[in-house]
């Protein structure tokens, strides 16, 4: 019973630590005058920053604070000017450190990344014109979602492969307890997800990408929840990544369906008058379209509004310490706190519960497309 205590101990101290960084934006170009916002006093609580900031892309990953001088790590800056210009490549702790108004000189270019409440380009690196305005470079910088990604293939990897040598090096080898947990985890998702959805002929075929989709979702959801690096970049509540997701779904489908999936979309089985109008092929094809839609937002917006729920949750100790005194502020860090425990256990079964939807809703889509018609 003491060992149970300790470890719900353990788990209150880590959840209300928790911090986790996800969404960035970026909007057309304009002035460097309009993009500056005004500045907050410096006990002024902002919470659109804390949140944003915390749930947003970034070229460091912010490891703590000493003394009032904040510990990053600091990832390459790669960007490539418009008009023709030339590529750069520097750290970025030559734009993350600036002061307000200043700027970083590369190779006659001038750069800064404007502070994430900027009305325009919030956290995201812009190149600064002759004439003062500002415009977005072509940016492939290593940031923080990007080494993200990379932890969690090379996570995969570093996972997976080991089992699998052994496995081809003697087949019949009794399986050690790593192996075992291995083939578990994947006989759950081949068996209870990918088999039952998709036709037995084509299972094999399709296993490798659906598998290999759900233990990235499941990893990165994970790592996500983790607040302190290499961790911490929540890939899955980026836009661009779920995009990416939902794209190659939509490729497996379409691309691999068979003659009677493109049959039914643009010949179904109906009236001829509705054929011919042709309302059906069009209500058909909007259907196709919409799937994929359906799993970026559903993925994206699951995982960033739990996310910014902990983190309202956090930034409620602030605000209404600050509007009522440091009294009230204790009293609302202990219901804040508890709350956020419930939110943090609420988004481990989330991570698991997105991958899993996600996946399954994939093996069924491909599966429909594999369909043979019936025969009477």
């Amino acid at each position: 019973m003491n060992q149970v205590f300790r470890h719900i101990a353990l788990f209150l101290v880590f959840a209300a630590a928790l911090l986790v960084p996800t969404w960035n934006y970026a909007q057309d170009s304009i002035s460097a005058e309009e993009s500056q916002t005004p500045v907050k006093e410096k006990d002024e609580f902002d919470a659109k920053s804390f949140i944003f900031g915390h749930t947003g892309d970034a070229y460091c990953f912010h490891v703590t604070e000493i003394k009032g001088k904040p510990i990053c790590v600091w990832l390459p800056v790669i960007v490539k000017c418009k008009d023709g210009g030339d590529w750069h490549c520097f750290s970025s702790k030559h734009v993350c450190e600036l002061k307000e108004g200043e700027t970083y000189e590369h190779k006659g270019a001038r750069f800064y990344v404007p502070p994430i409440n900027a009305s325009q380009y919030p956290g995201k690196l812009v190149e600064v014109k002759a004439d003062g305005s500002l415009s977005r470079p072509f940016d492939i910088s290593f940031t923080k979602n990007v080494f993200g990604i990379f932890l969690v293939c090379g996570f995969m990897l570093a996972f997976f492969l080991p089992a699998a040598r052994k496995y081809k090096k003697d087949p019949m080898a009794t399986p050690t307890k790593y192996q075992g947990l291995v083939e578990w985890l994947t006989y759950m998702v081949f068996d209870g997800i990918i088999r039952p959805n998709i036709p037995e002929k084509k299972v094999n075929k399709f296993a490798p990408y659906l598998l290999t989709v759900f233990f990235f979702i499941f990893f990165a959801n994970l790592f996500g929840l983790i607040p302190f690096f290499p961790f911490s970049a929540n890939v899955t509540g980026n836009l661009s990544i779920t995009i990416v997701l939902a794209l190659l779904t939509f490729f497996f489908v379409n691309v691999f369906g068979n003659k009677h999936y493109w049959k039914d979309i643009f010949w179904p089985d109906v009236p001829i008058f509705l054929k011919v109008i042709p309302l059906m092929p069009i209500i058909e094809l909007i259907s196709v379209i919409i799937k994929p839609f359906a799993l970026m937002v559903r993925l994206f917006a699951n995982i960033l509004a739990g996310h910014i729920v902990i983190l309202v949750l956090m930034g409620l100790i602030f605000i209404i310490g600050g509007m009522y005194g440091a009294g009230m502020g204790g009293v609302t860090s202990v219901i804040s706190i508890f709350m956020t425990v419930f939110m943090f256990a609420m988004e481990l079964m989330v991570a698991y519960i997105q991958a899993y939807v996600f996946t399954i809703l994939s093996a069924v889509f491909i599966g429909l497309a594999q369909q043979e018609p019936e025969h009477s």
